[in-house]
C-alpha cells in the first residue's frame, strides 16, 4: 500500500495537505510549517534548518509500521480500540517517533501528521473518525506500507 501526502498549502506556523492512498483521495492533513526539508539533505543542514516542535518532517518516501506502542499515546482512552500502536513513520531523519494521529490544530503536532477534514482555516475537524477510517485500512495492507511525502 502506497500512502501519497500532497501538501498544497504552506502557511506560516502549519501545512495543509492531501492523503492519498493508493492513488485515491482519502482525507486531509495538517502538519506543522514545512521548512522546505527534503529526505536527501544532510543530517547537518536538516538539523540547522529545524527548529523543535513545529517543524513537518522532510519530504520524502517513509516505511509505515503499526507495531510499536506510542509511549505518549499508546495509554490514551481513544487508542485502545488500537492497542495503542499508532502508525509510525520509520527512519526519518532528525525526528523520532513521527506518528500519525488525532488532533485538530497546529497544537496538537510536533512533526506529526494529522488526519481531517481541512473545513476550517489551518485546521481539521472529524479527525477521530478520520483516523480510525485509515488505521483500518492500514491494518488490512498487512506490512508493506509507504508514505510518500511531497
Amino acid at each position: 500500500m502506497i500512502l501519497t501526502l500532497r501538501r498544497i498549502a504552506r502557511r506560516p506556523g502549519y501545512t495543509i495537505g492531501r492523503l492519498y492512498i493508493d492513488g485515491e483521495y482519502f482525507c486531509d492533513t495538517l502538519e506543522d510549517t514545512d521548512r522546505g526539508l527534503c529526505q536527501g539533505q544532510s543530517v547537518d543542514a536538516l538539523r540547522r534548518m529545524k527548529v523543535k516542535g513545529s517543524t513537518a518532517i522532510p519530504m520524502g518516501r517513509y516505511k509505515i509500521t503499526l507495531n510499536v506502542v506510542s509511549p505518549r499515546f499508546g495509554k490514551r482512552a481513544k487508542y485502545k480500540r488500537i492497542g495503542g500502536r499508532l502508525p509510525r513513520l520509520l527512519d526519518v531523519p532528525v525526528f523520532d517517533g513521527v506518528l500519525i494521529h488525532i488532533g485538530n490544530t497546529p497544537r496538537d503536532t510536533e512533526g506529526c501528521i494529522l488526519v481531517g477534514e481541512n473545513k476550517v482555516v489551518g485546521q481539521v475537524v472529524n479527525s477521530t473518525a478520520t483516523f480510525y477510517r485509515l488505521v483500518d485500512r492500514l491494518n488490512a495492507a498487512g506490512d508493506d506500507i509507504w508514505i510518500e511525502i511531497s
